[in-house]
C-alpha cells in the first residue's frame, strides 16, 4: 500500500500563494499518477490537478489553469501543488491521491490539509 501525507496548508490572503506538499511512502514504485483534489464544506470533492509519475505529464481542472502548478520530485516521492492568485473560493481541504499502475482509479488518499483564503 501507499501512505500519503499532505502538508503546507494554512491561511492566506486573496491573491496570495501557497505550496502544498504530499509525501508518499510504501509501494511508491507502483505509482503511476498522483493528483490533488479539494473539498469545500457542503460540496463534493473535486479534481484539481494530476501528474504522471514517469513523465510528469500534467492535467488541470479549468478553474485552476494559469494559477496552480503541479510538480513532482521522484527522488523524494513527493508531489507539490503551487497555488498562486488564490481566491476565497479556493478555500477547501486539499487531498492528494495516488493511482497505482494496475488501476484506472485513485487508490490511496491522504488525510488532507486545510487551505483558507480570507482577508
Amino acid at each position: 500500500q501507499v501512505q500519503l501525507v499532505e502538508s503546507g496548508g494554512g491561511l492566506v490572503q486573496p491573491g496570495g500563494s501557497l505550496r502544498l506538499s504530499c509525501a508518499a511512502s510504501g509501494r511508491t514504485l507502483s505509482m503511476s499518477r498522483m493528483g490533488w483534489f479539494r473539498q469545500a464544506p457542503g460540496k463534493e470533492r473535486e479534481f484539481v490537478a494530476a501528474i504522471t509519475w514517469s513523465r510528469s505529464n500534467t492535467n488541470y481542472a479549468d478553474f485552476v489553469k494559469g494559477r496552480f502548478t503541479i510538480s513532482r520530485d521522484s527522488a523524494r516521492n513527493t508531489v507539490y501543488l503551487q497555488m498562486n492568485s488564490l481566491k476565497p473560493e479556493d478555500t477547501a481541504v486539499y487531498y492528494c491521491a495516488a493511482v497505482m499502475s494496475s488501476s484506472w482509479q485513485y487508490d490511496y488518499w491522504g488525510q488532507g490539509t486545510q487551505v483558507t483564503v480570507s482577508a
